[in-house]
């Protein structure tokens, strides 16, 4: 039973993800479905805390397996870069005019370049890991991973939260707050993938 009680909470986090996105969908900036909006920070505050209960289970009851190494890391992906994506998409888009030319920027901050960098990222740590493991190394989550993780998990809420309920497009301290909190969420990930970076060259290097 203590086996099972991780991975089931780690695919109920797919399943929570499952309800924010479609809960999300509702909301469209400025002010179209702003339950819909709040209700979908609860839900994404209830799938981020998933991610810690279930592994803080596992290593307490020892129950590490294979099925929670793989789904575990699937489940975040899903929800993170489903974020990205959709903070990054047309709901959250705000018209601009600058000399005349019309501009789309983005309440959250978050723009389409930024989630490629963020997916080229995950891809690339992605397929280091297979490497290492492949070659009988270890290829787990490194604590750059996890800093990136929990601040992800911290930030991407608060973004929606600021957007939902305090109208950054006319409150200028909020828009330079959510920008802060964007460009630290795509510098945090890229920094998080270095390390993995670096390890594969130790290796490669150690074994020629």
């Amino acid at each position: 039973m203590k086996r099972r009680i991780p991975n089931a909470i780690t695919m109920l986090r797919i399943l929570i993800a499952g309800a924010f996105f479609a809960v999300l969908g509702g909301y469209r900036f400025p002010e179209q479905g702003i339950l819909w909006g709040n209700v979908a920070i609860v839900f994404f505050v209830i799938a981020a805390m998933t991610d810690f209960v279930d592994g803080y289970l596992a290593r307490k009851w020892n129950v590490v397996s294979m099925f929670g190494r793989l789904m575990d890391p699937f489940c975040d992906k899903v929800l993170i870069l489903g974020t990205f994506i959709y903070f990054a998409g047309p709901r959250f888009s705000v018209e601009a005019w600058v000399q005349n030319d019309q501009l789309l920027t983005m309440a959250t901050g978050i723009y389409p370049w930024m989630v490629v960098v963020i997916i080229a990222r995950e891809l690339l740590v992605t397929s280091i890991r297979g490497i290492l493991e492949s070659m009988g190394h270890k290829g787990g989550a490194k604590w750059a991973g996890k800093i990136k993780m929990i601040f992800q998990s911290f930030a991407l809420p608060l973004i929606l939260l600021l957007v939902v309920n305090c109208n950054p497009e006319k409150n200028e301290d909020v828009m330079l707050f959510i920008n802060i909190l964007a460009w630290m969420l795509l510098a945090i990930t890229v920094w998080s993938g270095l390390p993995y970076v670096t390890g594969l060259v130790a290796v490669m290097r150690k074994d020629t």
